[in-house]
């Protein structure tokens, strides 16, 4: 059977008319019944009830209604991926916030460029929340973000988990300690990030959880401007141990492990879930999913 047979039969069984069907295929209501005819003879059953006004499906019918559909979905969208994988220019547009693009990113970046070198990936940095509006509208590919969300209309996966450290200027008072109780943490001038953030309301509910209470004296939508902050004693932080990895090595910002606990950042790739990728778009993908969420 020819796939625009089953469009036919699919056709007209959801507008119920056998002419309505034939005007949207550009034939003849005649040449509509006799290739529905010739489907009954060839499964030996009745497909349609036509004594019924509108017309109805049979049992037999219904059944090879739902058949056809899931074969023509199946067949669109391998159509679509075969057409994805053949464009002559690929590109992959990526976006992810800042502290994930520079230190997170960038090793995975290096392995695809090896398998792709001739793929166009472009890279934006953005705030989670345009990150998400621009995957849900389709002008992305792929996004990475911090404490992802779920949502009905995305994929999900586990990139990282960042591994959380007290942040302070070398010269603080708690800047000497190999480690530090969360407890001791309670009335100290804290940097943190802008309430509409994610990672504010992950570090809001770790030291909720501890009965601590900090004071923020200054806000901040991204890790680099609390980074600058801390260095110039405007107070102390909790951040992700790949974003101050630089600041580290050069002595200007001092880390402190945390020992109640392991506190870590849940980072994430989302992508829309009707989303067709290139074959270099799954192999990113996979790159940056594979085994991760550790």
């Amino acid at each position: 059977m020819q796939i625009d047979t089953m469009r036919l039969f699919c056709d007209l069984a959801d507008m119920q008319n056998f002419s309505r069907a034939a005007e949207k295929h550009g034939i003849s209501q005649s040449a509509v019944s006799q290739q529905i005819a010739q489907i009954e003879m060839a499964h030996r059953c009745q497909m349609i009830n036509r004594k019924k006004r509108p017309l109805t499906l049979t049992a037999t019918g219904e059944l090879f209604y739902r058949a056809c559909k899931d074969i023509l979905e199946r067949y669109e969208r391998l159509n679509s991926e075969l057409a994805a994988i053949t464009r002559s220019s690929a590109r992959i547009k990526l976006a992810a916030i800042f502290s994930i693009g520079m230190y997170t990113l960038q090793p995975y970046v290096k392995k695809f460029m090896e398998m792709y070198p001739k793929v166009n990936l472009s890279i934006d940095y953005c705030s989670a929340g345009q990150i998400y509006d621009d995957i849900l509208k389709g002008s992305i590919d792929i996004g990475l973000v911090a404490v992802p969300r779920m949502d009905k209309n995305l994929d999900v996966f586990p990139l990282e988990n960042e591994y959380l450290l007290l942040v302070c200027s070398p010269d603080h008072p708690l800047a000497g300690r190999s480690g530090v109780d969360i407890h001791d943490l309670q009335g100290f001038d804290f940097i943190a990030f802008d309430k509409d953030v994610p990672s504010r309301a992950l570090i809001n509910g770790i030291l909720a959880r501890y009965g601590i209470t900090v004071r923020v004296v200054m806000e901040f939508d991204n890790t680099e401007t609390i980074k600058r902050a801390i260095e110039i004693r405007s107070g102390i932080s909790i951040l992700p141990e790949p974003a101050i990895r630089p600041e580290l090595a050069a002595g200007t910002l001092k880390a402190i492990p945390i020992l109640n606990e392991n506190f870590y950042r849940p980072t994430g790739v989302i992508v829309r879930k009707d989303k067709v990728l290139t074959q270099a778009g799954r192999y990113l993908l996979e790159l940056l999913h594979k085994d991760r969420g550790r």
